[in-house]
């Protein structure tokens, strides 16, 4: 299957990338090896000196990087050049920090002397979503390159232009040779790869079938994998809430990057004393969202990434409603070229439909009404996905309930669920294991080494 790209705001067919054969793909391999021998005796002070340098670059020409974002998946242009300048932070992040995060730590014990090194392990394989499709490679590959690591990236398909796009900035950067590898394979071909004793450990970005596959074939070969799946995270609203920021932040997380984020909020709980004000707050927003062209900056809402998606959500949101869950607004596809599908609220969700079950991967929000913090809980909870939540009350002790018992690796308070290179960032459950970002993300692929001398 060949990498494409479609615009998804006309349907048309732009770019056409084949995959490379065997023979590239060892020569990639034995490159990466090569290469790793030397950058990983390379002093931290070079590693970060390289790591400002693609930031410079990413900053820089963050409208360049953004408009193949936009292009080739249809993310608002505002929001592409917000990734692109945030991939910069990522970098300039684990370049200042980076050395600290794995420095030898001394433990007492019964030695002349003991401590903890943190060493590389070796070339990776990451494999990488189109949904963010600079972000998602560089909240890995700075603190795994700061780490020591090489690394070799698998692209969604749909994405080609930015996966070149991002070796060539590691190539303008300076970057020795291997460092930072594009790989357009095909999909059978990464069992193969993990089985590949010089692939020393693997992440992914995706899906919870992804992750399983990927999980299963790392397993077999004793890899060790990171994995960042899907989500259906909990909105959860109290009485006490700030019902005014809460709406705000509510339709922002619903529908940023046209609904296509995993940790975008997608189950609204909500009090039944608030429910009413909430909803109607809610529905007012979303229909004042502007559809359209994602390359115009006054765009809210662009089409999904790819017409697969859109038939996906289409079907998801027919069954649901089929069940006896009533639209309150959008719930169809919109009558114009390109992947497009109307901003939807869903609500009177029955249990076991799509809605309640599955993740909606698009602009559709479901609805649902508690009498109780304990019923909020326990509706949050009943999902096979722990990625984030967020709870909105302005009462401490019913904020730590909802911090102590939610299910999730991320709980925000009376905010936006969201990646920051400070925190450590990732799932449980069916979203995935393992963290990216802070000083765990940077600390997943080393060889955490004790030493004890007597």
């Amino acid at each position: 299957m060949p990498f494409r790209t479609v615009n998804p705001t006309t349907g048309e067919l732009l770019l056409t990338v084949d995959p490379i054969d065997d023979a590239a793909v060892e020569a990639r391999l034995t490159r990466a090896v090569e290469t790793f021998q030397v950058w990983r005796r390379t002093p931290f002070k070079d590693r970060a000196a390289l790591l400002h340098r693609v930031a410079t670059i990413l900053h820089t020409d963050a409208e360049r990087w953004a408009r193949l974002m936009t292009l080739e998946m249809g993310k608002p242009i505002r929001a592409a050049v917000a990734e692109a300048q945030k991939c910069a932070w990522v970098c300039r992040y684990y370049a200042d920090h980076g050395a600290a995060f794995l420095a030898p730590e001394p433990v007492a014990t019964d030695a002349r002397h003991s401590e903890v090194r943190y060493e590389p392990l070796g070339p990776l394989l990451a494999i990488m979503p189109w949904n963010f499709p600079f972000w998602q490679v560089f909240r890995f590959a700075a603190p795994a390159l700061m780490a020591g690591n090489v690394v070799l990236v698998k692209h969604a398909p749909i994405v080609p232009q930015c996966a070149q796009a991002i070796e060539d900035i590691f190539r303008e950067a300076g970057a020795p040779e291997g460092l930072y590898q594009n790989l357009f394979i095909e999909v059978e071909t990464v069992p193969r790869l993990l089985a590949d004793v010089r692939i020393r450990g693997a992440t992914l970005t995706g899906s919870t079938r992804a992750g399983r596959a990927v999980a299963a074939e790392a397993g077999r070969n004793i890899k060790k994998t990171v994995l960042e799946l899907g989500g259906s995270d909990p909105f959860i609203v109290m009485p006490s809430a700030n019902l005014e920021a809460a709406v705000a932040v509510a339709v922002q997380s619903r529908m940023l990057n046209n609904g296509q984020s995993c940790i975008a909020a997608k189950r609204f709980i909500l009090h039944e004393a608030i429910a009413d004000e909430f909803e109607a707050a809610f529905v007012e927003r979303v229909q004042a969202l502007t559809v359209g062209d994602p390359f115009d900056p006054a765009t809210d809402i662009g089409p999904l990434a790819a017409d697969y998606l859109r038939d996906t959500l289409a079907r998801q949101v027919e069954e649901t409603v089929a069940a006896g869950a009533r639209v309150l607004v959008g719930g169809h596809l919109l009558d114009r070229p390109g992947f497009f599908y109307a901003p939807t609220v869903l609500t009177d969700i029955p249990p076991g439909t799509p809605a309640r079950c599955e993740e909606l991967f698009g602009p559709v929000a479901a609805l649902f009404r508690v009498a109780s913090r304990e019923e909020a809980l326990a509706l949050a909870n009943d999902t096979p996905y722990g990625l984030g939540a967020s709870v909105w009350t302005q009462n401490d002790a019913e904020a730590e309930f909802f911090i102590a018992n939610l299910e999730a690796g991320n709980v925000f308070v009376n905010g936006l669920v969201k990646s920051d290179p400070r925190l450590p960032f990732g799932g449980v459950k069916a979203s995935g294991y393992g963290r990216e970002l802070g000083v765990h993300g940077i600390r997943e692929f080393v060889n955490v080494k004790t030493v004890w001398k007597g």
